[in-house]
């Protein structure tokens, strides 16, 4: 599954034009590095989003589609953190 379809499916984010922004604007990370909104993502990634005022680190454990959007937890949570408007991330 594309990695912009899965944060919108897993509710991460709520619109996938925003999900695709976001990873434009290097605000999303799988496995510590960038990434293309094409990426497909698989059990065992690590994706990192920074919301403006927050962290969150999340592990896949369900990558089927069908499985997500019957409302499965489909992911772990790693790390949540508040950060600094200032303060980089990564």
């Amino acid at each position: 599954m594309r990695l912009d379809k899965f944060l919108k499916a897993s509710r991460l984010i709520k619109r996938r034009s925003l999900a695709q922004e976001m990873i434009a604007n290097n605000a999303v990370r799988v496995n510590g590095r960038p990434c293309k909104a094409s990426y497909n993502v698989k059990s065992g990634d690590v994706v990192s989003v920074a919301f403006p005022r927050r962290l969150l680190r999340v592990c896949i454990s369900v990558d089927d589609e069908a499985l997500i959007k019957r409302g499965s937890r489909c992911y772990e949570v790693l790390e949540e953190r508040t950060i600094d408007p200032d303060e980089v991330p990564w």
